[in-house]
């Protein structure tokens, strides 16, 4: 305990004597941790998104125009007994073309000019979650059943969102990992500058025998508060960049794509963030301090 409030103090006095150096260091682990955070956002938001839609998923079968009465039970059948479906609707022409309308009021006057109903008879699909084999089975059935003039459903874009998700979330570790190691070179460089400027003082510590932890310590425990402090600057810049555009921007992007709400990063991955921060400076303290001859 009294090695550890010896290395804290002498730490905090060598930060303020070395305040600017001390400032790039931070600086330089905030910006790692800032771009971490802000690939963070994003993937947390697109995973949600991903599972939101996965819950949600819809498939619409589309009917000919001169498919019989035989015909459309034959594809009710089926959908009455597919695993993977949760619930479906009939969806006359007349009444798609009501909500056509009422969805795409400005066109509807246009759909009138053209003196008859375009849109086709259609079954709307509500997909269980966790049916996906099931769903691909059940398309291919509906696409070679006389009387059905197509079939879309939500899994192609469920995919793209996915492989999205792993390439953002990929990039985002490499490039953490590259400004994360730039940070600690940084951190290791400024420590290594505080303990050249007191290395006649820990040489005679070394000669009356002080244990590494006074003579080393203050050194990795400043790398450590850097760490600690670039993190805290990190988390608050992201913390208040969100709130500005939030209100403005955010929540007109969460109501576009159909998400609840874009979130912030939770509570845990921010202590985490600080906490790697701290890990990041903590190395490079050591590294100065126990490969300095």
């Amino acid at each position: 305990m009294r090695a550890f409030r010896y290395a804290f103090d002498e730490a905090i006095a060598s930060l303020w004597r070395g305040r600017k150096s001390a400032a790039l260091s931070a600086a330089t682990i905030a910006l790692a941790l800032l771009v971490l955070g802000a690939f963070l956002i994003v993937i947390t938001n697109l995973e949600r998104l991903g599972r939101q839609w996965s819950e949600s998923a819809e498939m619409s079968v589309y009917l000919k125009d001169a498919i019989t009465p035989e015909e459309r039970a034959d594809v009710e059948r089926a959908l009455t007994g597919g695993a993977a479906v949760e619930t479906h609707e009939f969806v006359s022409p007349t009444a798609a073309l009501e909500r056509f309308k009422h969805t795409f009021g400005d066109l509807a006057g246009a759909v009138d000019t053209l003196g008859q109903n375009p849109l086709p008879a259609s079954f709307e699909i509500r997909l269980r979650p966790g049916h996906e084999g099931g769903v691909d089975a059940l398309a291919e059935t509906l696409r070679g059943m006389p009387g059905v003039a197509d079939v879309r459903y939500d899994r192609q874009w469920l995919a793209r969102l996915i492989g999205g998700v792993t390439v953002l979330r990929g990039l985002g570790l490499l490039l953490g990992t590259i400004l994360m190691a730039a940070a600690a070179f940084t951190v290791a460089n400024v420590v290594r500058l505080a303990l050249h400027a007191r290395r006649d003082e820990l040489d005679i510590m070394e000669l009356v025998g002080a244990p590494q932890a006074f003579i080393r310590g203050p050194f990795v425990m400043e790398g450590t508060l850097q760490g600690g402090i670039g993190a805290v600057v990190a988390v608050a810049a992201l913390g208040v960049g969100f709130l500005l555009l939030r209100t403005r921007y955010l929540a007109p992007l969460a109501a576009m794509i159909n998400l609840s709400s874009i979130t912030f990063l939770s509570v845990e991955m921010c202590l985490l963030m600080v906490l790697g921060g701290m890990l990041v400076g903590c190395l490079g303290g050591l590294v100065a301090g126990f490969t300095q001859s």
